[in-house]
């Protein structure tokens, strides 16, 4: 199958169009948030205060990339493991995040928060951060420095590789996956 070219933030209508098992190339900006980040998110949610960029459409990339070599944008790129974020995902989404970048499944609850809020999980290759990060033409540090490698970034990016896991069907690449793994074994 041939990747789908897209941009962010996604709109109504591309988002429809993804569907559990596209490959995608992204390009637009994408904000990178990992563990520390999202539950400060969270905290800033639940108190009124005002967030450190605008949640409503964006994609968030479960990142947090190494530092940069002399002459590099960004060092290592890859993604980490998406579960240990179900946790915020349904407020994040909530909110208005549009779609998460990450590796692994995601638990009933994200899959089902996915499909209410109308949008999209796509998985990137784990172990493939120095490869990822030639995809991110800049990136900068837009909150809680403090963090370092976790701090969020925002990056644009430019034909990033990523497959769609899930989408707004209910649709699960993984679950996929295993059904035709026992079709095939018979």
């Amino acid at each position: 199958m041939e990747a789908v070219h897209i941009t962010t933030p996604l709109d109504r209508k591309t988002i429809k169009e993804l569907t559990a098992g596209t490959p995608v190339l992204i390009s637009g900006t994408i904000y990178t948030a990992r563990d520390a980040a999202h539950k400060r998110l969270i905290e800033a949610l639940k108190m009124k205060e005002e967030l450190p960029f605008v949640l409503k459409g964006q994609t968030i990339y479960y990142a947090g990339p190494s530092p940069a070599r002399p002459g590099r944008v960004i060092g290592s790129a890859g993604p980490t493991t998406s579960g240990r974020m179900d946790v915020y995902t349904p407020r994040m989404l909530a909110a208005g995040v549009k779609a998460m970048i990450g590796k692994g499944s995601r638990s009933m609850e994200s899959r089902e928060a996915t499909q209410k809020y109308k949008a999209v999980y796509f998985i990137a290759t784990g172990g493939a951060g120095a490869l990822l990060a030639q995809s991110i033409k800049k990136a900068t540090v837009v909150a809680y420095d403090d963090l370092g490698p976790e701090a969020i970034r925002m990056l644009t990016v430019d034909n990033f590789p990523a497959i769609v896991a899930n989408d707004i069907y209910g649709n699960d690449l993984f679950e996929q996956g295993r059904a035709q793994y026992r079709k095939e074994k018979g």
